[in-house]
């Protein structure tokens, strides 16, 4: 079935698989870049990895909004990475076994951005 994991959804499908979470995204990268304030959105830019769903999705950069204050650690079992922040936080992972499984830190329904909910569309059918 594929799957479209956004924000909380990405940790609790990391966490599901094993992984692990930041508590509290400020202490480990020193700002409060992708949750200025509680229940507030941050333009943060990613860039992500060639060759992988989100990349053909998205391009090779994109400027997304942010509003989380945890975030992946440790990546649960067959994750792997496929979008960084400038600051090194996993904003988007893919699931490479399976035919989609994305989750991305952000939320694309802030700003209007279909094309994420286009390609988990394209997936079903």
């Amino acid at each position: 079935m594929p799957v479209l994991a956004i924000c909380r959804g990405m940790q609790l499908l990391d966490v599901y698989l094993g992984g692990t979470l930041y508590q509290h995204v400020p202490d480990v990268v020193g700002h409060d870049g992708h949750q200025p304030a509680r229940g507030c959105f941050a333009d943060v830019e990613v860039t992500t990895e060639a060759g992988s769903l989100v990349a053909k999705v998205m391009g090779e950069t994109a400027v997304v909004r942010c509003s989380h204050h945890q975030a992946l650690d440790r990546l649960g079992e067959g994750l792997v990475v496929t979008a960084r922040a400038a600051d090194g936080l996993a904003e988007a992972v893919e699931l490479p076994s399976a035919r989609f499984v994305v989750g991305v830190q952000w939320h694309p329904e802030e700003n209007a951005d279909e094309h994420l909910f286009r390609a988990l569309l394209d997936a079903m059918a």
